[in-house]
């Protein structure tokens, strides 16, 4: 074969592979499909979200003062009770021996005081005589300072037998109360969420009151306990509207008042919090106490604002698209401030610009803006996809 049609084949076969490698074996640039929302008008709250434990606002321990066997329990669990209701009975056998006792010793040290006031009436009508006698000669001067000295003793041994009364009054005043103390009554109105005590069970109440019954004051109104981190607490102020949502009313969502933000921390596990208080009414008495709550706390609220999708604000193209598409990078390139930031317009399924804003409130899906080159009904890309990979679900807020 002559050398020019040999140089030419070459050239053909040449050709050949490399249009076949540049069909199918070329590195093919990726297309992604850009994900959009629109910058719109409405409505943001911010929250702050925490659980917590619900809880009556008062609730009284019902103990006993004195020890013994319970012999009558005439509440149980869920029993509505009144102020003075007799609600439990100590055995009052032993408490009543000892109040017998103690007024049989007060009956002793009265009749003491009638002994010593009759000897002393003695003393005196005796020593009125020897000073009669003292008088005209007829006794000595010892013997009349005898008689002047048993009278003081005796005044003496009667202030100490109506002392001695003093103390058996006291003693039996005091076994009386005892006695009543067996009887054991609510203080307050309410209802029994606790009973501690079985008849004929044995209570000591020598160190430690120990108790028998609790007793929630007023279930219609119920308190919310909830731990509130520290990153978070600087937004929460009494007065606050509260919404939140328990497992027992997985559909139904309740609300509730911010009343206190104690000061005092919590740390557990070198996570610090600060106790909240939360006020809930509880007209139909849905709520029990302990139940669980998720709670989500209104900080600020912004009505009509522009806002844009927050995920606009986390998306950053890749370089490949970039590199495709050529948008205008002219923004600012510098890291932005915790107010600020970056989102990216679209036009015809393509990146269009990178636009610099002020942010404000969010509610973790949307943001909103208080400046920047943006307006409601603009474009933005939230993600960019290559075909093929699921696309990313939408959110609900709270």
């Amino acid at each position: 074969m002559p050398q020019g049609k040999r140089i030419l084949a070459l050239a053909v076969l040449s050709l050949s592979a490399w249009g076949v490698w540049y069909a199918f074996f070329r590195e093919k640039p990726v297309v992604y499909d850009l994900q959009t929302e629109q910058a719109a008008m409405g409505d943001i709250t911010a929250t702050v979200t925490a659980s917590g434990r619900m809880n009556a606002i008062s609730v009284v321990e019902i103990g006993t003062q004195v020890s013994g066997t319970v012999r009558e329990i005439y509440v149980d669990y869920n029993s509505p009770v009144s102020a003075d209701q007799l609600i439990a009975m100590i055995d009052p056998t032993i408490l009543k021996l000892q109040l017998s006792e103690l007024q049989a010793n007060l009956a002793v040290a009265r009749a003491g005081v009638e002994s010593a006031g009759a000897a002393l009436s003695d003393g005196e009508r005796k020593l009125k005589r020897n000073r009669e006698l003292y008088a005209r000669k007829l006794i000595a001067k010892s013997e009349l300072e005898e008689s002047e000295t048993g009278v003081q003793m005796k005044r003496a041994l009667l202030r100490e037998a109506r002392s001695r009364v003093s103390q058996a009054e006291a003693a039996v005043a005091r076994g009386r109360t005892n006695l009543n103390h067996t009887r054991i009554v609510s203080p307050v109105n309410g209802v029994v969420v606790s009973r501690k005590v079985d008849v004929g069970q044995t209570v000591a109440a020598s160190f430690q009151t120990p108790t028998l019954f609790s007793i929630a004051q007023d279930l219609t109104k119920m308190q919310i306990d909830t731990n509130v981190d520290e990153a978070d607490i600087g937004r929460v102020a009494e007065g606050q509207s509260v919404s939140f949502r328990v497992d027992a009313f997985p559909e139904e969502t309740f609300e509730g008042r911010v009343v206190q933000v104690r000061i005092a921390p919590q740390t557990v596990d070198n996570v610090v919090t600060y106790t909240v208080v939360i006020h809930v009414d509880n007209g139909e008495l849905k709520l029990k106490p302990g139940m669980t709550a998720n709670v989500s706390i209104e900080t600020s609220r912004r009505k009509n604002v522009l806002r844009v999708p927050a995920a606009a604000l986390r998306f950053s193209p890749p370089q490949p698209l970039l590199e495709q598409t050529s948008p205008d990078r002219s923004g600012p390139r510098s890291r932005p401030a915790p107010n600020e930031g970056f989102v990216w317009s679209a036009r015809d399924g393509k990146l269009e610009r990178k636009i610099a804003i002020v942010t404000g409130i969010t509610d973790n899906r949307w943001v909103e803006v208080l400046s920047g080159d943006i307006g409601s009904g603009d474009t933005l890309v939230i993600n960019a996809l290559v075909p093929g990979t699921p696309r990313s679900p939408g959110r609900r807020p709270f």
